[in-house]
């Protein structure tokens, strides 16, 4: 237990901490710039230079890692895998596919819209609906450096719950009634003979694209 728990701590100041970049950023503050982070001064450059690198780092290989992730998980599949399930099971389902799919809030409407018209239940929908923009590989990677990994898991686990949950209570008070027509208009499902396959070359020209696309359009913001 006490080697998983300094596996545990060595992950979290390495990789998510960097803790060795911030050492370095020392390094370079009170040599180069001649300033000692102890003072205002020197701790503000300190912290302004190392978190800039943090984070970029940090986005870049979370955006690598999501968009790597997505690319299996087109939404096709993800409408196909979901079709096949019922009841609990299909909630259950529909929210671990919400999680491991980094689709968005934005995004995620329109393919709750799709998948409801594709003829699956509202309920199941709706769990992958709540938990796709609320529980991600960011968010987890993010509150766990912020904080420690208990509370991501935790953090992940009430999301988990949140989406069976809403999804469940949805299919049970029969609120289908409830959504627009429009929505609610069934289109055919493809059939399991599609081709959603990539190579492994694709998928990292793909998730390269997605992290300079990505900052391309933050860096125009800015």
């Amino acid at each position: 237990m006490e080697n998983i728990v300094a596996i545990f701590a060595w992950l979290n100041d390495v990789l998510l901490k960097m803790t060795w970049l911030s050492d370095g950023v020392r390094w370079f503050v009170e040599n180069v710039f001649g300033l000692s982070v102890a003072t205002r001064l020197g701790g503000s450059v300190h912290f302004f230079i190392y978190d800039v690198f943090k984070i970029f780092i940090l986005l870049s290989v979370l955006i690598y890692t999501l968009s790597y992730i997505q690319s299996y998980f087109p939404p096709e599949r993800t409408r196909l895998i979901l079709g096949r399930m019922t009841g609990i099971k299909a909630n259950i389902m529909g929210a671990l596919l919400g999680t491991i799919t980094p689709f968005c809030s934005c995004s995620s409407i329109p393919l709750f819209i799709g998948f409801t018209r594709a003829g699956l239940p509202v309920g199941v929908t709706f769990s992958f609906l709540i938990s796709s923009p609320l529980v991600d590989l960011a968010s987890i990677i993010l509150l766990a450096s912020i904080f420690n990994w208990k509370i991501a898991l935790v953090y992940v686990l009430l999301g988990l719950v949140l989406a069976v949950i809403g999804g469940s209570l949805i299919s049970y008070l029969k609120m289908e009634k409830y959504v627009a027509e429009f929505v609610t208009h069934h289109q055919t499902i493809s059939g399991d003979d599609e081709d959603f396959s990539m190579t492994a070359k694709e998928r990292r020209t793909f998730a390269w694209e997605q992290v300079t696309d990505i900052f391309s359009k933050v860096w125009l913001m800015s």
